[in-house]
């Protein structure tokens, strides 16, 4: 049996290496202790809220009580350890930390409190402290990436890959469905503002409240989520959108539409607000951003495809057969998730518990801790990081002008400028669905490959190293606004450069979103639910806002002049304040 140096540092957050007060050995088999080691370099994380941090060099392990001062750290001599950025390699920094012969740290783990390494103990003596039995591979634990790892086949991070991509892909169309729903009424304006003998302006309503139902209502879903699952309220979200959708196609009334979109946009959204962490917690760091991309396309790519698709419908079937068409998609979510679905969240107390297909339809709660008044508001808390209340305001900004404006103005301009009926108008989203679908095809593997490029070159990476490519996104931004307002201004018949400029527009907008996006995630990550709620806040409420002024500035204006002044806002308000967090955070975060 030989011995494994261990060194043990008492101190403040953020301590300095070489502040030794004891030491502390584990017993282990391996007769080379540090020889076995690899020569790889590793980037250290950390999710620490209410966990224990653990340690581990294949195999030999050392923790560190939640909220304590304490850190154990594998090591012949602390004094040998040298963190980066002067920090404890253990305590709450990133990066990677120097060891002895050019060693690598290892990954910081988390390993909450009821799991943490059973075969452990702890002993101390005048001299040294001893743990005995420390777990090693084989054990029934196994911890990987920024969070634990069980052998149970209910954890997520044991699921096969077409299972995690099954759940990312379901939660993705989820939140696409919900803004298709909001924007796939727009061909039908006319229509309906006849049937219901209201003005088209007011029938835009119809659409506006479910874009401001789909910003506010995730903080009302978010935290029952949190307490008894995601599974239980996906079905049920999907079912209540049906339900409402067989009433809207039946509804005779202004009021009665209304109180069923608003009913819809309050029930389609759970996933609006918490798909970020999802795929948080499925995906590996280096393949967050192509996920999170994934969810970001399709909950954009909704707006335009909407209608897109259903002004054929309400050419050539009937404005109803909108709603039934919706009801009919909420139906066949149902069947996908009770065939695919599963709930992502996992607690271990459940493999106590029988379950079959019908144990897992039986609502049950997940968290020990009960539902409190509070946690309602939980994601507003966040705007005391102004990484990601930052990001978010850029992020509502950029899509604001770059995605629902030209969504909310394309009827109008084309239908008065060249007498375009609900199928042509229709068609002309097409730019803004292939501007999206190429924006993302590019930014999300994109950000990853510059990320791992960035990794490789100088040791480490940062969070704000993603921001660089945001600005090719706020580039194209701008040059596809001015050539679709310019173009369309003065176009006298239909040609096809406003058209290209909302295409460049948009693919400028979907490389932001993702950026943006995976940057407010990354930089608070063990809150990654709560940080896709108060981004999808800032961007419907902002996004709500809209409608209400853009026909004014367009008359005004001009369709030029109007998008020069949004070009402005762009750059002044979204693009210098994006500028200045990534020198904030890159000088913060400078190893």
């Amino acid at each position: 049996m030989s011995h494994y140096p261990v060194a043990v540092a008492r101190g403040r957050r953020g301590f300095a290496p070489g502040t030794a007060r004891k030491t502390t050995r584990i017993t282990g088999e391996d007769p080379d202790p540090l020889g076995f080691i690899p020569r790889r370099e590793y980037t250290a994380s950390e999710r620490y809220l209410n966990s224990a941090l653990a340690l581990e060099y294949d195999g030999l392990w050392g923790y560190s009580a939640p909220h304590s001062n304490d850190a154990i750290w594998p090591s012949a001599d602390l004094d040998s350890i040298k963190s980066p950025r002067g920090r404890s390699p253990v305590g709450f920094g990133r990066g990677p930390v120097v060891l002895e012969d050019d060693l690598k740290a290892p990954p910081v783990l988390t390993i909450p409190r009821r799991t943490l390494m059973p075969n452990m103990k702890e002993t101390e003596s005048a001299a040294s402290d001893h743990l005995e039995d420390a777990a090693l591979p084989g054990s029934n634990e196994q911890y990987i990436g920024d969070s634990c790892q069980t052998n149970s086949p209910r954890d997520p991070h044991n699921w096969p890959q077409w299972k995690k991509n099954a759940q990312i892909l379901m939660v993705a169309f989820h939140s696409m469905v919900g803004t298709f729903m909001a924007a796939g009424i727009i061909p039908a304006y006319e229509v309906l503002a006849e049937e219901y003998h209201v003005t088209v302006p007011d029938a835009s309503y119809l659409t506006s409240f479910q874009i401001l139902l789909l910003g506010l209502a995730p903080l009302v879903w978010n935290p029952i989520t949190a307490v008894y699952g995601r599974y239980h309220v996906t079905l049920l979200s999907v079912l209540g959108s049906m339900v409402c959708n067989i009433g809207g196609a039946r509804c005779t009334s202004y009021g009665g539409q209304m109180a069923t979109r608003v009913l819809t946009a309050f029930l389609i959204c759970p996933p609006i607000g918490n798909g970020s962490g999802v795929i948080t917690e499925l995906c590996e760091p280096e393949r967050r951003a192509q996920k999170l991309g994934w969810w970001t396309l399709m909950t954009t790519i909704g707006t335009p495809a909407g209608p897109f698709l259903m002004g054929f419908v309400a050419k050539h079937i009937g404005v109803q057969w909108i709603f039934w068409i919706f009801a009919i998609i909420n139906f066949g979510q149902f069947l996908l998730y009770l065939t695919l679905g599963d709930e992502t969240i996992y607690n271990p107390e459940d493999d106590e518990r029988e379950r079959g297909f019908w144990g897992k339809m039986v609502p049950r709660k997940i968290a020990r801790r009960p539902l409190q008044l509070r946690d309602f508001g939980r994601p507003f808390w966040l705007v005391q990081h102004p990484r990601v209340l930052i990001a978010a305001c850029a992020h509502a900004i950029t899509f604001c002008y770059g995605n629902i404006a030209l969504i909310v103005e394309m009827p109008i301009a084309f239908g008065q400028k060249f007498h375009f009926d609900a199928q042509q108008i229709g068609l002309q989203f097409i730019a803004i669905i292939i501007g999206c679908v190429l924006g993302e095809q590019i930014s999300g593997p994109m950000s990853d490959w510059f990320l791992r490029g960035v990794q490789q070159k100088r040791g480490y990476s940062r969070a704000a190293d993603r921001l660089w490519l945001s600005y090719i996104a706020f580039a194209t931004i701008f040059a596809g606004l001015l050539t679709w307002g310019f173009q369309l201004q003065h176009a006298t018949t239909w040609n096809v450069t406003p058209c290209v400029g909302a295409a460049i527009a948009s693919f400028g907008n979907q490389m932001q979103t993702t950026i943006l996006t995976t940057f407010a995630v990354e930089s608070k990550r063990e809150q990654a639910a709560e940080v896709g709620v108060l981004v999808n806040i800032c961007l419907q409420i902002y996004g709500f806002l809209g409608p209400f002024y853009f026909p004014d500035m367009f008359a005004t204006l001009g369709l030029g002049g109007a998008a020069g002044v949004m070009v402005a806002i762009v750059g002044g308000c979204a693009m210098l304040p994006i500028i200045a967090v990534q020198l904030i955070a890159t000088r913060q975060d400078k190893p």
